[in-house]
């Protein structure tokens, strides 16, 4: 990178304040320019390709589509963006997920905003940057062992639905909910489907 390249920035995150803030601390910087912003994750590709973004800054919860999907959905179209998630959910499985999908970058919003500059740059180059405590928590996290299915359940059970509501949501009978909740409490050592469904999310496995 030439002192006059200028990164083009694009910043994903529902919330408006934090979008803002983000856009503010990264436009001290010289070399950076915030050219989009977004909260709709599912937005995020076509603003990649109208803008000419070349980092991607992503939060996890978006509506339509989340960060790691967007990084993903980067990734699958072959572009050249790459992709950061910056959340305030500092978990090893998210951490996984979102390497898996093709993310450069994994940093927690109370970064520095030096900090945050720096790994942009770093990320533009090709360089991978963690959250060295978040990488150090992932090599002692298991990968998650839920299945797809699972997943879909512990999420809807997360809101705090039933058993019927969970079925009405994802089409399925109640009776099949309920031998997918009681294999997910046996692999989340819970003792009911609440404390399964907040198990999993601490671990970052939905």
């Amino acid at each position: 990178m030439t002192e006059t390249t200028t990164i083009r920035v694009l910043i994903a995150d529902d919330q408006s304040l934090v979008r803002g803030a983000l856009a503010a601390l990264l436009s001290t910087e010289r070399d950076i320019e915030v050219v989009a912003e977004t909260g709709i994750g599912s937005d995020v590709v076509e603003l990649v390709r109208t803008q000419q973004v070349h980092v991607a800054l992503l939060d996890i919860d978006m509506p339509g589509m989340s960060g790691i999907e967007a990084a993903g959905a980067l990734t699958s179209a072959g572009l050249a963006c790459r992709s950061i998630i910056v959340t305030t959910f500092g978990r090893p499985g998210y951490l996984k997920k979102a390497l898996t999908a093709g993310a450069r970058g994994f940093v927690v919003k109370d970064t520095p905003p030096e900090q945050l500059a720096e790994t942009v740059r770093r990320v533009h180059v090709g360089h991978r940057v963690i959250d060295p405590t978040l990488a150090e928590e992932s090599l002692f996290t298991p990968d998650s062992p839920l299945t797809e299915r699972e997943i879909e359940v512990a999420r809807v059970a997360s809101t705090g639905a039933d058993t019927r509501e969970i079925a009405k949501q994802l089409h399925l009978t109640q009776g099949t909910v309920r031998n997918h909740v009681s294999s997910i409490i046996a692999k989340t050592g819970a003792s009911n489907r609440y404390e399964a469904a907040r198990n999993a999310k601490e671990f970052g496995w939905i």
